[in-house]
């Protein structure tokens, strides 16, 4: 009961920011269909023809299970968009379910066309968010935390760096709203380190200000 309150309240607010960044729909519904191999694109997906949409399109079953966390950052972002749910085509709407290990991270990362708002259910989490560049050059990005306990909301304004990271000795999990069917995410060292081409490595010991042999290592692990 209490879960799926907490589920309805972030996806209600959630959906008051739907249109910030997704255009309005003009009809009651487009359930996408699988344009992988269409020749016209269009910005979202191609609709379904209506007569042939069933409440399967708008049905996804299996955020009550746990993600593995076995990896490096010790996290697993389970999306619900619209590439996991064909319905939310032009709603403006999307959801995740993130589990964290102990001392698990959702590392540093951005929607770039989505604010987001998560709520915790289980464990303690250590969130935050930093500012774009200030206008003034003297001044620096402004970070922004909290440490979060089950039931309480925090959010992360469209496009800007933010992580999470569960400080306790027991599993966490959130969910969390994006303004978006599509809101995208950049992990910032992934894409600065490991993109494919790589970024040069005088590019980055400049940016970074570091010996180059630094700047190997980091793309060595990406």
């Amino acid at each position: 009961m209490v879960i799926g309150f907490l589920l309805f309240t972030i996806l209600s607010l959630a959906s008051s920011l739907a249109y910030a960044s997704d255009p309005s729909p003009l009809q009651d519904f487009c359930v996408a269909v699988n344009d992988s191999k269409a020749t016209v694109f269009v910005n979202g997906k191609i609709c379904k023809e209506p007569k042939m949409v069933t409440a399967d399109d708008f049905f996804f079953s299996g955020l009550n299970k746990a993600g593995n966390t076995s990896n490096p950052v010790g996290s697993k972002v389970t999306p619900v968009n619209v590439n996991q749910l064909a319905g939310l085509n032009t709603l403006g709407i999307s959801l995740v379910r993130i589990d964290y290990a102990p001392y698990g991270l959702n590392p540093p990362h951005t929607h770039p066309r989505a604010t987001e708002i998560l709520v915790v259910l289980q464990g303690t989490l250590y969130v935050g968010f930093v500012t774009s560049n200030p206008a003034n050059p003297n001044m620096k990005n402004k970070l922004f935390t909290k440490t979060l306990y089950p039931g309480d909301v925090f959010v992360f304004p469209e496009g800007l760096i933010h992580f999470q990271f569960n400080v306790g000795k027991i599993k966490a999990v959130a969910f969390a709203g994006l303004s978006s069917q599509n809101p995208g995410v950049i992990t910032i060292a992934n894409a600065v380190f490991g993109s494919n081409p790589p970024i040069s490595s005088d590019v980055l010991t400049k940016a970074f200000q570091v010996d180059k042999n630094v700047i190997k290592y980091l793309q060595g692990q990406f």
